[in-house]
């Protein structure tokens, strides 16, 4: 009777393969994680500026204000300008300019809006803003 004895197991380079291919699926999605969290912190400022956008339409449309000079925080039925909370580090309006600031955490990056006028409907830009260069806004 011949007796064989079967090997199980993987072999070395088996195991060196799949840690070859672990490694480099990790380096390919760590940067890709860094930026999502960044991206999901960063969506709580382009939050804090709705009410800025909100109380600027609602005092163009009322008539309370008549030029962007008149749309400053705290006046005309705008909010008054917000401290830091969570990863807002400060949020504003400005002669109608809406400016909400991440802190150090997400690189102290800003969302700018500009509107385009007074007379509805109101349209947004966005072309100053530090955070579009970024990719997280």
């Amino acid at each position: 009777m011949n007796m064989t004895k079967n090997q199980q197991g993987f072999t070395l380079i088996e195991l060196m393969i799949v840690v070859a291919i672990i490694g480099i699926l990790a380096s390919i999605a760590l940067p890709a994680y860094q930026t999502y969290t960044k991206k999901a912190k960063f969506s709580e400022v382009v939050l804090a500026a709705t009410p800025y956008k909100s109380a600027f339409e609602i005092a163009a449309q009322t008539g309370r204000i008549t030029a962007l000079a008149d749309a400053d925080a705290g006046t005309n039925g705008m909010p008054a300008a917000a401290g830091a909370s969570g990863y807002v580090a400060s949020a504003t309006i400005v002669n109608g300019i809406v400016t909400a600031t991440a802190p150090a955490e997400i690189d102290g990056l800003d969302y700018d809006l500009t509107p385009t006028g007074l007379t509805a409907p109101i349209q947004w830009n966005d072309t100053t803003s530090t955070c579009i260069a970024e990719g997280i806004c």
